[in-house]
């Protein structure tokens, strides 16, 4: 079971990068932004953390921290519904009906809370 948890780890960082590393690369744009792989990154990490969790709990006596991990399922779920709404309003201004900046502050909100899962990931024992 071990192999397995590490192989859904491999893939949950995957899905961190994907997040990460197209939000880092975007952050400096004021529109015509691409979150196609924020958001699969996003569900990338929600489903292998889940799964995670699982196998954590079905073969570890302590198993796993609910508390912190519930925590960071509501956070990674407001960062999905954000990179969505980001999504939305950056076809809206693409079509020229919104503001070019209208996706800002959820493209910029959704990358900084999945900043905030991997911190609390980290420091949170």
């Amino acid at each position: 079971m071990s192999v397995l948890l590490s192989v859904f780890l491999v893939i949950h960082f995957i899905g961190l990068a994907a997040v990460i590393g197209s939000f880092l690369f975007q952050v400096r744009r004021k529109g015509g932004f691409d979150t196609f792989w924020i958001i699969a990154g996003l569900i990338t990490q929600l489903v292998t953390g889940l799964i995670m969790m699982g196998i954590i709990d079905a073969t570890q006596h302590g198993g796993a921290n609910h508390a912190k991990l519930g925590v960071k399922l509501v956070i990674a779920v407001i960062a999905l519904v954000l990179a969505y709404v980001a999504r939305a309003r950056q076809k809206r201004a693409d079509a020229g009906t919104a503001s070019e900046k209208a996706a800002l502050p959820f493209f910029h909100s959704a990358g900084a809370l999945a900043i905030v899962n991997v911190i609390i990931a980290v420091f949170w024992n």
